[in-house]
This record gives C-alpha cells, sequence and structure tokens, in this order.
C-alpha cells in the first residue's frame, strides 16, 4: 500500500482536527478491501481509534495506517491519492488488483 504526498499531508490534516474534537483517543487511517461476488474489490476508507491484534501497521509521518489481514492481500499494489478540483476534493485509491474497476473514490 503506497499513499502519494498530497494524501498524507491531508490524512494527517484530518487526524489532527479528529484529535480535537475527541482528544483522549489515537486516531489513525484505516483501509479495508473487500472481494465482491463479481471479483471487484470494494474499498472502505475512514478514520478509527479501535486496534485489532490482526491489523498491520504501517507508520507515516504525522498518521498510522492499520489494514487487516484478509485485506491487505488485495492492498499491496494499491495506491491512495487526494486531489482538488474546482469541484470540490476526493480521496481515490488506485488498485491494480481490483480487475474491471480502479480509481475508486472513498473519502
Amino acid at each position: 500500500m503506497k499513499i502519494t504526498e498530497p494524501a498524507k499531508v491531508k490524512v494527517a490534516e484530518l487526524i489532527d482536527k479528529n484529535k480535537e474534537v475527541m482528544p483522549n483517543e489515537s486516531f489513525f487511517l484505516r483501509i479495508t478491501a473487500v472481494l465482491d461476488d463479481n471479483n471487484i474489490i470494494k474499498h472502505q476508507v475512514y478514520f478509527d481509534y479501535e486496534k485489532r491484534a490482526e491489523d498491520r501497521l504501517l507508520r507515516f509521518k504525522g498518521f498510522d495506517l492499520r489494514i487487516d489481514e484478509d485485506s491487505y492481500i488485495h492492498l499491496k499494489s494499491a495506491i491512495l491519492d487526494y486531489a482538488e478540483s474546482e469541484d470540490g476534493h476526493r480521496f481515490f485509491i488506485d488498485n491494480p488488483n481490483s480487475h474491471g474497476h480502479s480509481g475508486e473514490n472513498v473519502i
């Protein structure tokens, strides 16, 4: 799993904002990936504070990323990116492991 620099900066910024609202929690980014009936990987990206024993932990400047073991096999080559435009802003995942689908908007 790779994260682009714009995505890293935005995730760290959003983690800091979550800390302002809930200062007693240690927030991190969680990404999950589930293979559906059509062999398309569905992603979920969200901020969490509940750690799981089976999580893989990836550390970045300003935040941690946790991925459960079942999702990790689908995310090895995936890239989380962030972009801003006149239409707004978005996070998206480009995952070459997902047949027939890439560039999924996730946040």
